[in-house]
């Protein structure tokens, strides 16, 4: 397992290049530029731009400021934002991670719980009430977009009801109920249709079988045989999931105004931001990468007789 793990993270290297390249390429060949500020009252001079470029390096040719940006990225320095002057796109993002993170960690926590939970009783009983209803549930949280679930929340239980008296900011405990529910749905459906599908096929396996005739109880054989073989396809989407979720979601963020990495990213693309693009898009790569290792690795625990 460990050399097995070795070889992943040298892998990591040319990934995370090549993941950057690709980025690059499509940012420069985009149409307008950093330079042209989206929703500015007055535009730059044909003068002010030639500073500003060379100021930030946007004078040179494409590959000379893509060998710069890769050197000091490699020193965790991405340079400077072109919209947010003065300030630094790892500040930036450092400011705006934890915010992201904390709240998709609570997001992925419900959706783990809640998806397995769901798949569990789904599968358990098929074709049953319990399972159209698990069912219904887990397809709307999938088809429905969670800018729009985030918005009935807001509308819902805190116009109508004013069971939460605002939204905006974490400052309350009270502030994560809405953007976590949000946030968590989509996933929480995601997983818990891998979970019935996958433990429906376990529970008509022979060994199942042979589990009930020997006696077994149904908790014993849902808990101890089906629940453990039926978690590698489950986890294996719960990986990205993670990495989508804690890197911040552009939408929960500005509907319920969070100043997370999200919000940062998706105002970095409306002005053509590249540095704090690039910034963001590595840190969504190798937060992935880390994920799918990490993911790799539990399959191991889960079936031993997995081998690397």
């Amino acid at each position: 397992m460990l050399r097995y793990a070795i070889y992943r993270l040298i892998w990591l290297v040319p990934t995370t290049i090549g993941m950057s390249v690709i980025v690059f390429v499509l940012m420069h060949n985009t149409p307008g530029s950093p330079l042209d500020p989206v929703g500015a009252n007055r535009a730059l001079t044909e003068n002010e731009q030639k500073n500003i470029a060379a100021k930030y390096g946007l004078d040179k040719p494409a590959w000379q400021q893509y060998l710069i940006y890769i050197k000091n990225a490699s020193r965790l320095d991405f340079g400077q934002s072109y919209v947010r002057r003065g300030q630094e796109v790892r500040d930036i993002i450092g400011r705006g991670l934890k915010y992201s993170l904390y709240l998709g960690l609570i997001a992925m926590g419900v959706a783990i719980v809640g998806g397995v939970t769901l798949g569990m009783l789904a599968a358990s009983r098929q074709n049953g009430p319990i399972d159209y209803l698990a069912t219904l549930l887990a397809t709307m949280g999938v088809a429905f977009p969670n800018f729009i679930i985030g918005v009935f929340l807001v509308f819902f239980f805190v116009l109508k009801l004013g069971w939460i008296p605002k939204t905006g900011g974490l400052e309350d405990p009270i502030d994560w109920v809405l953007p976590t529910v949000a946030l968590s749905l989509g996933p929480l459906g995601i997983i818990a249709r891998y979970v019935r599908s996958s433990m429906i096929e376990v529970i008509r396996s022979d060994y199942v079988r042979t589990a009930r005739a020997k006696g077994a109880s149904e908790r014993r054989v849902l808990w101890r045989h089906v629940l453990k073989n039926g978690l590698i396809p489950p986890l294996t989407i719960i990986g990205p999931l993670i990495a989508a979720v804690c890197t911040g979601s552009p939408a929960i963020e500005s509907v319920f105004r969070i100043p997370g990495i999200g919000k940062y990213f998706a105002d970095s693309i409306v002005a053509r931001d590249y540095s704090m693009i690039l910034g963001v898009v590595l840190l969504y790569g190798v937060f992935l990468q880390f994920m799918n290792l990490f993911v790799d690795l539990l399959y191991g625990v889960v079936d031993p007789r997995i081998r690397y």
